[in-house]
């Protein structure tokens, strides 16, 4: 199976260096020189990876096959791809891929609270993408104490929310307006002078 690890952006410099959007968690495994990634198109690869250095936020990688800009150019858009039957067994304890987790159903006990829709990989923790009953994106954080049990097989995972997390962490919705107490209206007044005479026939009568 192909599991995407990068996508190609612009080049950088003249000696065929290209930014990528990082796609995996393990980008130090993924790129290390030498490794052989898969290319969406195919007529743009396979890519032999023999640099990969960080420029502030932004990785930056070296192709066998690619020796200048005009080269790197080519390959923007492209999708960099490896084949997860290659990957050394040790990975398995590493964590789970996106891929994995997406359709998932989210269970709090035996209850069925939404779906599984994304991963979000973050610095300090990362986030699972429910979409609840309603329609509504929640962020999990991807913890075991509050995530305890993955089960791909069975089709779920098992959530233990502490109080509040979902409400917590639905996008933030505008208040709704509240209704303004009506005020007490006066009495009514009359309209013309021909109701000021009614009004006054009917206090004589």
């Amino acid at each position: 199976m192909q599991l995407q690890v990068a996508r190609i952006g612009k080049p950088h410099g003249i000696r065929g260096e290209v930014t990528v959007q990082v796609m995996t968690d393990a980008p130090e495994d993924r790129f290390v020189p030498g490794t052989e990634l898969t290319v969406e198109p195919a007529s743009k690869g396979p890519l032999t990876v023999i640099s990969a250095r960080w420029n502030k936020d932004i990785l930056l990688l070296g192709f066998e096959e690619v020796a200048d800009r005009n080269g790197a150019e080519e390959l923007r858009g492209a999708v960099l791809s490896i084949d997860t039957e290659e990957l050394d067994d040790e990975d398995d304890d590493e964590g789970w891929y996106e891929h994995e987790l997406v359709g998932l159903a989210a269970k709090v006990g035996d209850d069925v609270v939404g779906t599984v829709s994304g991963l979000r990989t973050l610095t300090v923790q990362d986030l699972l993408v429910v979409d609840d009953t309603q329609g509504r994106e929640v962020l999990v954080p991807f913890v075991e104490a509050i995530v305890p049990e993955v089960n791909v097989e069975g089709g779920y995972v098992l959530i233990t929310p502490p109080p509040g997390l979902f409400e917590l962490n639905l996008p933030e919705d505008k208040p709704e307006k509240q209704d303004k107490p009506a005020k007490q209206k006066p009495a009514d007044k009359p309209q013309n002078a021909a109701d000021n005479a009614n009004a006054q026939d009917g206090a004589g009568s």
